[in-house]
């Protein structure tokens, strides 16, 4: 069934949106004109959107629509936990396509709840169109303590640089899917992003947070120009897990590219003073120390084998 077939637009949304959410802070969310929302005191509010738009940012070919439902949910909450933050409330606008089949929507919906149950995420608006593509965004709103938000812009000369996790595996598995080679897939169908806890304990101590969905040199890079700094990093640090690793061998692509210029990691790239690193690990041990700031003067490089290398960017959807 096309949703023509089941009634249009607005039964659709009466079937799918669920109106029995609760929360405190909700006074009113699906079925009126807007949704209205409550501040807790002594909290920033944090907002943050993220669009994909099949061809670009999903295939049908590759992915279900429970997984870019969930994909869509675990983009935006890395945003918010990155700066120690703690996601609430989501508004979904979906263009769907004459064609599109109410089954697929459906199981779109199942992977978005499955996702923003997992990290507490309450839907409580949107809006649904027809267009010639899918597109799907979900703009997502968090509260972050006032004296705890982490801007790019705050790092200092000398901070050690930390990442959580491991990186590269879902730009891995993304060229594997483009040279139909088979191998680890998870972790670019499926990814998981970090939880609002281990936001909060990276918070807690990091000079400047970002989160890592553009690539690894990207993000140093913004943290650098925002703090007006420069940046080393260590090639041999990079954190990369054994199938990762397997990956760009099967599709001979050395795995540090993955990393440093692919995208889509949602792991926490952070600063932080040298004698905070210890104090951290005894609240979050998932994470890796691999470079410094510098002078602005020094630029951003990578040290790979004793030589000094510039970074590039990271993924530009322009470049």
């Amino acid at each position: 069934m096309t949703i023509s077939d089941i009634g249009g637009e607005f039964e659709l949304i009466r079937r799918l949106a669920r109106r029995d959410v609760a929360d405190p802070r909700l006074v009113r969310g699906v079925g009126d004109d807007c949704a209205v929302l409550k501040n807790s005191p002594g909290t920033l509010t944090l907002a943050t959107t993220d669009m994909m738009v099949e061809g670009t940012h999903f295939s049908l070919a590759w992915q279900s629509p429970f997984q870019i439902g969930r994909k869509l949910v675990e983009a935006n909450v890395s945003d918010i936990v990155c700066k120690g933050g703690t996601p609430r409330f989501a508004f979904l606008s979906i263009c769907l396509t004459k064609q599109t089949q109410y089954k697929w929507v459906e199981e779109f919906y199942s992977g978005l709840y499955a996702a923003a149950e997992r990290h507490g995420v309450l839907l409580v608006g949107g809006d649904t169109t027809r267009g010639e593509r899918l597109v799907c965004n979900l703009a997502l709103l968090g509260e972050v303590e006032a004296g705890q938000f982490r801007p790019r812009s705050g790092a200092k000369p000398g901070d050690l640089i930390g990442v959580t996790g491991t990186l590269g595996g879902s730009a891995a598995g993304l060229e594997l899917l483009k040279q139909k080679k088979t191998g680890h897939l998870r972790d670019y169908l499926e990814p998981s992003c970090r939880s609002a806890g281990e936001g909060r304990a990276i918070c807690r101590y990091a000079h400047a947070t970002i989160d890592v969905s553009d690539g690894l040199a990207g993000e140093v890079s913004h943290v650098a120009r925002e703090s007006g700094l420069g940046a080393e990093l260590d090639c041999e640090k990079i954190p990369l897990s054994l199938t990762t690793i397997e990956s760009a061998r099967a599709v001979k692509r050395d795995p540090v590219d993955f990393a440093l210029y692919g995208g889509e990691d949602f792991q926490i790239l952070f600063t932080l003073a040298p004698d905070d690193v210890p104090p951290l690990l005894n609240d979050l041990d998932d994470f890796t120390v691999i470079g410094r700031m510098r002078e602005a003067t020094e630029g951003v490089f990578l040290l790979r084998d004793g030589e000094r290398i510039p970074l590039g960017r990271g993924h530009d959807h322009f470049a």
